[in-house]
């Protein structure tokens, strides 16, 4: 049932005549339990449950409830809890009210009120340990993203509407054989990053992230901030578009209103058109037209791709490699044998392929970030073309 107002009712969250609607068909129907497509207040939360005699669960306490059967990590379970402890906190006042008013008397400290009062200070314990722990996460993780800036591979974070396909083209284009993907949402709640091998042997990160969904809770875009920091190291964004869903233009908008919530809006986004293979051909082809206009640049045109049948991974692969390619251009350097820590600088920051040793120094070729550039120009080879090479082996990270 809906409703048009210019904004929700401070009490009932709707209009009185509404509200005796939905008396109504709760009582024609079987009805377990009444569930609002927005945030409730706590007061408009006690006022509906009163009136209309059933539970009533608002929009976030659904997300936090599916959070809370997908967090399979420890990190997961963590932040899922300082979420519901976050929402339910400021909620406890109107449940003991209720209490208070038939235990307590005017003037006297009733049971609801020592009770709310207990409450309320184990909740705030719990919170602070909780954000404790959070932050061992967040400490944690900002090593690790030191590490790889230190390694030098460029970063790309899989966003997207949640159950577009994100973690099921993670495991396409790496050997995540370990990434659970299902359809369902909140499936991917902790970030998972995998080695992408590229075809000319550069390697790429690609990490995979939670989904966004509408009216996205602000205690769960809070409690979610460590995984979230990922998408802010990413150096471009692989926003994944299902394009089955008849809402796919809605929930592409709603991806990019939240990255521009979170300040990522300028961050270069290549999009892919995921699950082609189930879409026709005609709708593939009016939803490739229509983000055409709204892509980052020539350089980053829509992609179709079917993580299910691997169609278009290639092109997707070769678009990216263009990209890290240009962000890490090929070089030549013979650096003297006095000048050990530039060695040291491209084997930490760069992707050395070729290394040689003789009487001028060490001779490196690989691929180096456009910001050493400089750094080694005195020591560049006037050859700098890569020869083909075979596709190195590496682990994944």
């Amino acid at each position: 049932m809906t409703q048009r107002l210019p904004h929700p009712h401070p009490n009932r969250y709707v209009g009185s005549g509404k509200l005796q609607e939905i008396r109504e068909r709760l009582a024609m129907d079987a009805v377990d339990v009444v569930v609002t497509d927005d945030e409730l207040a706590p007061r408009q939360l006690a006022t509906l449950e009163k009136e209309l005699n059933h539970k009533v669960i608002d929009r976030t306490s659904v997300i936090l409830d599916i959070f809370a059967q997908r967090a399979s990590t420890h990190e997961g379970r963590i932040q899922v809890e300082l979420a519901q402890y976050e929402f339910m906190l400021p909620r406890l006042q109107t449940i003991w009210e209720e209490f208070d008013r038939t235990g307590g008397g005017i003037g006297t400290r009733g049971p609801g009120e020592t009770q709310l009062e207990h409450d309320r200070q184990r909740i705030r314990t719990r919170i602070s340990q909780l954000k404790r722990e959070i932050e061992h996460v967040r400490e944690h993780r900002e090593r690790v993203r030191k590490r790889r800036r230190q390694g030098g591979m460029p970063l790309v974070a899989l966003v997207g509407y949640t159950n577009v396909g994100k973690t099921s083209l993670l495991r396409a284009l790496t050997s995540a054989s370990n990434a659970r993907a299902s359809d369902a949402p909140f499936v991917t709640l902790d970030p998972l990053t995998r080695v992408m091998e590229l075809d000319g042997g550069l390697p790429v990160l690609i990490s995979d992230t939670v989904g966004f969904i509408s009216k996205l809770p602000h205690t769960v875009v809070a409690a979610f901030r460590a995984t979230l920091e990922e998408l802010s190291e990413a150096d471009l964004l692989l926003h994944v578009i299902d394009v089955t869903d008849s809402r796919a233009e809605i929930c592409a908008d709603i991806v990019r209103e939240t990255l521009k919530e979170l300040g990522l809006d300028e961050k270069p986004v290549l999009l892919a058109l995921n699950k082609a293979d189930a879409a026709s051909i005609g709708e593939v082809l009016r939803l490739h037209d229509r983000f055409k206009r709204e892509s980052s640049g020539p350089e980053f045109e829509p992609v179709v791709t079917s993580a299910e049948t691997g169609e278009g991974l290639g092109i997707l692969k070769a678009v990216i490699e263009r990209w890290a390619s240009a962000r890490s251009p090929w070089v030549h350097v013979c650096v003297p044998y006095q000048r050990s820590d530039l060695v040291d600088l491209f084997y930490r920051r760069g992707h050395p392929v070729r290394t040689n040793y003789d009487e001028r120094g060490t001779e490196i070729e690989g691929n180096l970030p456009t910001s050493l550039v400089r750094i080694f120009s005195p020591f560049m080879v006037a050859d700098a073309s890569p020869a083909p090479l075979p596709k190195p082996n590496r682990a994944a990270s």
